[in-house]
């Protein structure tokens, strides 16, 4: 007998379109299914699996029995000619309708799929890219500050090309040392890129190999990859080659103002820009003793470069951050004055500089100038997130608070892993008397730094506001170890005594005394817990003593609900007018 007629007398044939019609339908609806409830991969793909071995599995059965009115026989038994006779068509038409459904679900799959893919295009920006952490890939690990200084320097750099779109150091930093599977699809949806630079810095004597590569989001394809190969000396070189190589990649068309900014250096001499490199790695650890480090790496730099105007940056953004944490105010805004002014006297055009000069300035109570000097950092580089976020300050402590949350929110779309910024919207709702907003968005800079002690303080001083004293006490108790300076302890004090429990108020004060033996402490923070005790001369003599050294908590002394019990003393509004005549 024929073996094709025999398979047909059988069923097998139509037992194998039937089974692949309705496996083709089962895969179509899983894969429509399963993402819904994200339900891992790895179940379609058992799925498929057990589809395939099932299929000769059922020939072979269909091969050896038949389907009868009276139930499962063997095909033996049974007299295929009469069982012919009296079989329906209905199996033909569940076979037309299995079928049209899983063509319906397959176009309808790969036209919502080819849509999302669109509208994330769509959403990003045409040219943007973040660049990541480069990894230390020498022996010795003390050589990571030429790794972070690579990438760092290359954010820098790329974040002032006209037309290229590129998120905050913070943001990029944040991945550090993370190489999930799908960490470039991670970078794209957190950071709102297209594309991801990646790579690594080999130091072997005085010999580097730097690699790196270019990688589009969506779909994980190198764009671009090389390997520089030479001497230390010579990094200033492959930083100018690896943003050259990305602006051509990505299209970006430079015109003379990008041509100017690629090709520019900030020094000529390899050792300073070595020494430089170390006092960002220094600086960027946020301590004490980092700070004092970078300002003596600096301070070398500008010994073999007296021209280096970032190394004058570094300088000035140092003491920006010891000023009312390590060192009273006034004495830190000299310095940062001093030598933002000789960056923009080698540099005009340097953005850093005109952001350094304007903090300086509003330190220093000169409102109008400094605003002025943000604008123009902003002028020369539409990236520099921090620009933004200084300058939201300087205008809610000016009682500007759309203008100051628009320019966080600037700031957050740059950076939006920054920590800090996320807490910033959180203290304009804060002082904005809206108490859950602003603990609900502290929460959210806590999750991407446990450690905030501003996101601490913030919670703190929302409870309190909100009448829970005991879990304030709890937040502004996490917020008093870590921080130098003593800045938010005066906080605590405070809530000890608005709970009633002047005992633990007045021991916080002495603790404060002890400590301003050994270091400096803001003035303001006595000032804090005096106002708790309702000892208002004594608050407003440290309130007065916080003006003199220019504490920068004199910023908000217009709008900080904490002062409300003291608003109306003529010694308070005196105060008030002299912060801010300049605006007046």
């Amino acid at each position: 007998m024929n073996v094709f007629a025999e398979l047909k007398r059988r069923n097998v044939y139509k037992v194998a379109v039937a089974y692949a019609v309705v496996g083709w339908l089962l895969v179509q609806i899983t894969t429509q299914v399963f993402p819904i409830f994200e339900i891992p991969n790895w179940a379609l793909r058992l799925i498929v699996l057990a589809i395939i071995i099932g299929f000769p599995i059922a020939l072979v059965m269909a091969w050896a029995f038949e389907l009868t009115p009276e139930g499962i026989k063997r095909t033996e038994d049974v007299d295929l000619a009469a069982q012919a006779r009296s079989k329906s068509h209905a199996w033909i038409y569940i076979v037309i309708v299995s079928a049209l459904l899983s063509v319906g679900l397959f176009f309808v799959g790969r036209y919502s799929v080819r849509n999302t893919a669109s509208a994330a295009r769509t959403e990003l920006p045409a040219k943007s890219i973040a660049v990541l952490p480069f990894v230390n890939m020498s022996a010795d690990k003390n050589d990571e500050y030429l790794s972070d200084g690579m990438t760092e320097e290359l954010i820098n750099v790329l974040a002032k090309v006209p037309g290229l779109r590129v998120p905050g150091r913070t943001s990029c930093f944040a991945f550090k040392g993370k190489n999930e599977e799908d960490i470039f699809r991670k970078v794209g949806d957190q950071l709102h890129v297209g594309t991801v630079l990646e790579g690594s810095v080999r130091k072997v004597g005085e010999k580097l190999r730097v690699t790196a590569q270019l990688i589009n989001v969506s779909d994980g394809y190198h764009l671009w990859s090389k390997d520089y190969d030479g001497d230390v000396k010579d990094i200033l070189n492959f930083q100018s080659n690896v943003a050259a190589q990305v602006v051509q990649a990505l299209q970006v068309k430079l015109g003379g103002e990008g041509t100017r900014v690629l090709a520019k250096k900030p020094t000529e001499n390899p050792e300073a820009h070595r020494l430089y490199l170390l006092g960002r790695y220094e600086f960027a650890k946020y301590t004490q003793t980092g700070w004092n480090n970078a300002i003596r790496y600096y301070e070398q730099a500008l010994r073999i470069d007296p021209e280096f105007a970032l190394a004058y940056c570094g300088l000035a953004d140092n003491y920006a951050y010891m000023g009312s944490v390590v060192m009273p105010e006034k004495e830190a805004i000299a310095k940062e004055k001093e030598f933002a002014q000789k960056a923009l006297e080698l540099d005009p055009e340097l953005a850093e500089a005109h952001m350094s000069l304007a903090l300086a300035l509003v330190a220093a109570y000169d409102w109008r100038n400094g605003l002025k000097e943000f604008d123009r950092a902003l002028e020369l580089n539409p990236n520099l997130a921090f620009a933004y976020e200084l300058q939201s300050w300087t205008l809610n402590g000016l009682g500007r608070f759309d203008e100051a949350i628009a320019k966080t929110r600037k700031a957050v779309e740059l950076d939006p892993l920054n920590p800090f910024f996320q807490a910033s919207l959180s203290f304009y709702q804060y002082w904005g008397r809206q108490y859950d907003d602003a603990i609900a968005q502290a929460r959210k800079a806590q999750a991407m730094d446990p450690n905030s002690t501003l996101a601490h303080v913030l919670i703190g001083l929302s409870f309190l506001k909100k009448g829970d004293t005991a879990g304030a006490i709890a937040e502004l108790q996490k917020s008093k170890a870590p921080d130098p300076g003593a800045w938010y302890q005066g906080f605590l004090g405070y809530a000890y005594a608005i709970s009633g429990d002047r005992a633990k108020a007045e021991q916080a004060l002495r603790e404060l005394e002890q400590l301003a033996k050994r270091q400096y402490a803001s003035p303001t923070a006595f000032a804090t817990i005096y106002l708790g005790l309702g000892q208002k001369e004594k608050c407003l003599d440290w309130l007065e003593k916080s003006y003199e050294q220019q504490d920068s908590a004199c910023w908000y002394l217009k709008i900080d609900q904490i002062y409300d019990s003291v608003r109306n003393e003529p010694r308070f509004q005196a105060l008030v007018q002299k912060v801010f005549r300049e605006t007046q």
